[in-house]
């Protein structure tokens, strides 16, 4: 039996549908995008953590390691070695706006297809390079990728799902994301000691998701709002009915007609996003990737095993250690999903909140207090740090990281839907980019008040979402402006009509 969303209330409209075995094999596809960003994300951290690959390339690095009185804050601080991690996403950033464009213009599923063949060019430079030059050109394709398939993949998954279920499938994008970190860590474990070219291996398998994504854009459908927004009328129509598993999808066709026809009155979708009656969905789509970047996740993420090498832990330790956080945050994806069309978006960014920031202020006392600048911390104590770090990872994989993406592809109306789509993709690479440059620096000079500060963004986080946030569960996409913005406290000030307000000043005598 179909479930039944309500579309508009009070309008007496009902949209039909149900999750089709299809959406489901269209939803497993393209979450491969989150799949090749996530398994960057964890093997760059143990790659860059092995010997062999720092003998090769940073060999300042690789000596600064094994001094017998190594710094621990410091031994891997080297801007190279940061570019190589950072490099992907400033690329990722610029593409993310050229990708905006070419999900208008030819779809979501032609973007997604482009995403895989960049990154396995990226993927093939990475691990066969001979020098540093071949690294980082490898690294700028993987990101020019990961901005094509972070733009295209949460739009398709947003647009394809049933109102009733957009949050749990739009996250399978970040589960994804979180289950290609867990199996990096894995392979980053498997591959560490074999000598010279374990760190090859572990560059050439993240080719997996992308070949998996390339071969499965050739299956999935386009999304019927791609097609309708393409004058493919027709097609739109059969494929909603394909997709929602029923013929009576009327209703939901002519909302999505309607709001093609407009977004086609729209010319300039970047100029339209500057307008006041868009700040509203942009500045919630920038602050919540600048958020989730500043909650330190990438951060822990990025440098896990040189981390738990930082608090005492051997390498073999460390790689296990940063394996088990990885399995942690597969599993909180998952309760995410499970409740987010439940609880809604604001009570798990708010439980998370105070989770999150408990366990940063309590790991930053322990490293402050205990931790020297050389040799570790007692077995005991270190095991608390991998546990605090795993209730911290808990936390931010069913909030600020899966609904960092969920919340900005279901705001924006139509006709700014890609061009505001595309900020958010490039501010969470900018800033990405910023931390993952910075990290290592300013653990160096930080030292253990590093966790401070990014406890101190928490409370902001918190803040932010308390005031400024609205709730978003359950309310179809092309709905968003009538029932979230036009009834917030403060957002609705933004959204007067434009042409009444200068008829309202042209009344009063141009004041």
């Amino acid at each position: 039996m179909p479930a039944v969303m309500m579309s508009n209330a009070g309008s007496g409209k009902e949209f039909e549908g149900r999750i089709t075995f299809y959406v489901i094999i269209c939803v497993i596809i393209a979450a491969f995008g989150g799949l090749m960003f996530g398994y960057d994300i964890g093997i760059s951290g143990g790659v860059t953590s092995m010997d062999d690959f720092l003998e090769k390339f940073f060999p300042d690095v690789y000596i600064k390691k094994h001094e017998v009185k190594e710094n621990n804050y410091c031994k891997y601080n080297n801007q190279y070695l940061q570019l190589f991690t950072s490099s992907l996403y400033l690329a990722a950033l610029l593409a993310s706006f050229v990708a905006s464009r070419i999900c208008s213009k030819q779809g979501r599923k032609f973007t997604m297809l482009l995403a895989s063949l960049f990154f396995l060019a990226g993927v093939i430079l990475n691990a066969a390079a001979m020098n540093i030059e071949m690294l980082i050109i490898g690294r700028i394709l993987l990101g020019i990728g990961v901005g094509f398939a972070n733009q295209a993949v949460p739009l398709f998954l947003s647009e394809l799902a049933p109102v009733k279920w957009r949050g749990g499938l739009n996250i399978m994008f970040q589960l994804n994301v979180t289950i290609g970190i867990l199996f990096a860590n894995m392979i980053n474990y498997a591959v560490s000691n074999k000598h010279p070219s374990g760190w090859r291996i572990a560059l050439g398998i993240a080719g997996v998701p992308a070949i998996m994504l390339c071969l499965g854009s050739f299956v999935i459908t386009e999304t019927p709002t791609s097609l309708i927004e393409r004058e493919k009328l027709t097609e739109g129509l059969a494929m909603l009915k394909k997709i929602r598993g029923t013929e009576n999808v009327n209703a939901e066709y002519e909302e999505i007609v309607q709001a093609c026809e407009i977004a086609k009155q729209m010319k300039h979708p970047f100029r339209n996003l500057m307008k006041r009656k868009s700040r509203p969905q942009l500045v919630i789509a920038i602050a919540m990737q600048v958020f989730q970047q500043f909650t330190g996740i990438n951060a822990i993420m990025f440098y896990a095993p040189v981390l738990f090498q930082t608090v005492g832990f051997k390498n073999d330790a460390s790689l296990v250690s940063a394996a088990i956080v990885g399995t942690i945050n597969v599993l909180s994806t998952v309760v995410s999903i499970v409740l987010v069309d439940k609880k809604g978006r604001r009570a798990l960014l708010l439980q998370a909140c105070g989770q999150m920031f408990i366990t940063q202020v309590i790991v930053g006392a322990i490293l402050m207090a205990l931790l020297k600048t050389t040799g570790g911390l007692d077995s005991h104590v270190a095991i608390w740090v991998v546990i605090l770090v795993c209730l911290y990872v808990m936390s931010f994989a069913w909030s600020w990281g899966p609904l960092g993406w969920l919340i900005p592809s279901e705001t924006f109306p139509l006709e700014t839907r890609t061009a505001g789509y595309a900020f958010a993709v490039s501010s969470n690479m900018l800033f990405t980019f910023l931390i993952a440059q910075a990290f290592l620096s300013m653990m160096c000079t930080m030292r253990a008040g590093v966790f401070f500060f990014f406890a101190a963004w928490i409370v902001l986080m918190c803040l932010f979402v308390i005031f400024l946030l609205p709730e978003t569960k359950n309310i179809p996409i092309d709905e968003m402006t009538e029932k979230v913005w036009k009834q917030h406290w403060f957002w609705k000030r933004f959204m007067d009509d434009e042409d009444d307000i200068r008829a309202s000043r042209i009344e009063n005598g141009g004041h």
